[in-house]
């Protein structure tokens, strides 16, 4: 991995269509896997629990949009964008991510 990636588990760590949580930075980030292998990762702070649990969250589609929906009040953020699907004022950081072998790694 090059020096602005941070190399965060092994793809066979994340089972498809959940995600888990990696402190990156200081942060706690939300790193996803689909059943397709694509990987999103976003900030894990849910905005409107102000708890660390979007990683818990489940993991789907509402339309075109790949979501995870909080598991605290059910909100809808986009893995693509972070945009809360219920509020679009509410928008998450969103982090490049890749798998390089079965390394997984976040852009720092």
């Amino acid at each position: 991995m090059s020096d602005n990636w941070i190399e965060i588990c092994k793809l066979e760590d994340i089972v498809p269509d959940t995600g888990v949580c990696a402190l990156v930075n200081e942060k706690q980030v939300a790193l996803f896997r689909t059943r397709n292998d694509d990987l999103f990762a976003i900030d894990n702070l849910d905005p409107f629990s102000n708890a660390n649990v979007l990683s818990r969250g489940i993991v789907g589609s509402l339309g075109e949009k790949l979501v995870v929906a909080s598991p605290i009040y059910k909100q809808h953020f986009c893995l693509e964008t972070g945009t809360c699907l219920e509020d679009d004022d509410v928008k998450l950081s969103v982090y490049k991510v890749k798998a390089e072998g079965n390394s997984v790694a976040i852009q720092a």
